[in-house]
C-alpha cells in the first residue's frame, strides 16, 4: 500500500512548540495583577495556551504509530518499534533530567523536586504503551483501531476517579504518574488519553489516506467532529447519565476538558492539514521536526535546569504585559536559533545511548 508523507504534522508541531515557549514565559514571568480573566486579550491567550499539551499528546501517537505501520507495510518494523521504545525511555530520562538542581544538592538541598512528572515523562510512557497496543493487535490494524478508540474514551470518561486519588502508601516515584498531589504537572491518566486518540486518527490515515478525495473528507470531518465534541460532547455524557442512570457520566460532564480539548485539537488539525499543500518544506515545518532540542533549551533557560538560575529566577511574576509580549517574541526567535544551529539534542543522545548498549552488550 502506498501512503504519504503527512507534512502538516510538523507544523501542527511546530505550531504547539511555539505556543508553548511563550506560554511557560509569560505565565512564568508575568506579574500576577495583569492577569485579567475578565481581560479578552487574556482570555484568548488562555485558552491557546490550553490546547498546547493535548496537541502534543495527539500528535505524538499520530505520528508514531503512522511510522510504524508504513514500516510493518514494508515488512520492516522491528527497527521502528526498537526506536520507538528507544524514544520512549529517552524522553523519560529527559523528563528527570532536566530537573536536577546540582547546585542545590552541593549545599545539602535535596528535594523531591527530580521526581516531578512533566509532559516528556508521560509522552514516552505514552509510546511504551501505545506500542505495547501495536505489538498486540499488529496483525489487525481494524482491531488495533478500535482498542485506541476506546481506550481513549476509557481514558477521559474516567477522569473523575483518578482525579483526587490517593497514592500515598506506595513509593512516590511511582505515585507521581497517577497523581498530582506531589507536585507533578501531567499524569499518565487522563494524557494517555490523547495518545490513544492519535494513534486511532493514525490508523485511519495508513488505511485511507491513498484514496481520492481524502484531503477534504478529512478536513470536512476534522471540522466537523471538533465542533461536535467542543459544543455538544457535556450535552451527550448528559444524556448517557440520564439513559443509564451511571453517576460516572454526570460527572465527566460537569468538569468536561477532555473531549472538548480533543475537539480543539481536532480543528486545529483540520486547519493545518487543508494548508499542508503550502507547508512543504516550510520554516515552520523545520521548526516541528526540532521540538524537543526547542522544549530542553527553553527549559534550561527559563527553569535554570542543573545550576537553578534560570528567568525565573531573576524575574519571577515580575514583568508588565508589554515587557512579556516583547520578551517571549525575543525568547522564541532565540531558542529557534539555538536549536537550528547548535544543538543536536536527539542526535546526540540517541548516539550516546546506543553507545553505551553496545559496550553492556559486549
Amino acid at each position: 500500500m502506498k501512503t504519504n508523507r503527512l507534512f502538516f504534522i510538523d507544523a501542527v508541531r511546530a505550531f504547539a512548540i511555539l505556543m508553548m515557549l511563550q506560554g511557560h514565559f509569560i505565565d512564568t514571568l508575568l506579574d500576577p495583577i495583569y492577569r485579567d480573566e475578565s481581560n479578552i486579550a487574556y482570555q484568548i491567550w488562555s485558552y491557546f495556551r490550553g490546547i498546547t499539551a493535548p496537541t502534543f499528546f495527539t500528535i505524538s501517537g499520530l505520528v508514531f504509530l503512522y511510522l510504524l505501520l508504513k514500516a510493518k507495510d514494508k515488512g520492516d518494523d522491528k527497527p521502528r518499534i526498537k526506536k520507538g521504545i528507544y524514544r520512549g525511555l529517552l524522553l523519560i530520562g529527559i523528563g528527570y533530567a532536566l530537573r536536577l538542581d546540582i547546585f542545590g544538592w552541593l549545599t545539602g538541598d535535596f528535594s523531591n523536586y527530580i521526581l516531578v512528572i512533566d509532559v516528556l515523562q508521560c509522552i514516552g510512557l505514552s509510546l511504551i504503551i501505545l506500542i505495547g497496543c501495536y505489538v498486540l493487535f499488529r496483525k489487525q490494524v481494524k482491531l488495533l483501531s478500535f482498542l485506541l478508540f476506546i481506550l481513549g474514551c476509557f481514558s477521559f470518561l474516567t477522569e473523575p476517579l483518578y482525579r483526587r486519588l490517593d497514592l500515598s502508601h506506595i513509593p512516590i516515584v511511582f505515585a507521581n504518574y497517577m497523581t498530582t498531589t506531589n507536585g507533578s504537572i501531567f499524569t499518565i491518566l487522563p494524557w494517555f488519553g490523547f495518545t490513544a486518540f492519535g494513534g486511532f486518527l493514525a490508523t485511519i490515515f495508513f488505511s485511507h489516506v491513498h484514496r481520492n478525495r481524502f484531503r477534504l473528507v478529512t478536513v470536512l470531518s476534522f471540522f466537523i467532529f471538533g465542533s461536535l465534541l467542543i459544543e455538544y460532547s457535556s450535552l451527550l455524557l448528559m444524556k448517557l447519565y440520564y439513559w443509564t442512570d451511571i453517576a460516572l457520566f454526570k460527572a465527566s460532564a460537569y468538569y468536561n476538558y477532555l473531549f472538548t480539548r480533543f475537539g480543539d485539537v481536532l480543528l486545529l488539525l483540520g486547519v493545518f492539514y487543508a494548508a499542508e499543500p503550502f507547508l512543504k518544506g516550510s520554516l515552520i515545518g523545520k521548526i516541528g521536526q526540532k521540538t524537543l532540542s526547542i522544549y530542553v533549551i527553553h527549559f534550561i533557560i527559563i527553569f535554570g535546569t542543573f545550576t537553578g538560575l534560570g528567568l525565573n529566577h531573576f524575574y519571577f511574576k515580575a514583568l508588565n504585559p508589554t515587557e512579556a509580549i516583547i520578551g517571549a517574541l525575543v525568547f522564541m526567535v532565540v531558542v529557534c536559533f539555538i536549536s537550528f544551529y547548535y544543538v543536536k539534542t536527539n542526535a546526540f543522545i540517541y548516539k550516546g545511548v546506543r553507545k553505551m548498549i553496545g559496550r553492556h552488550k559486549d
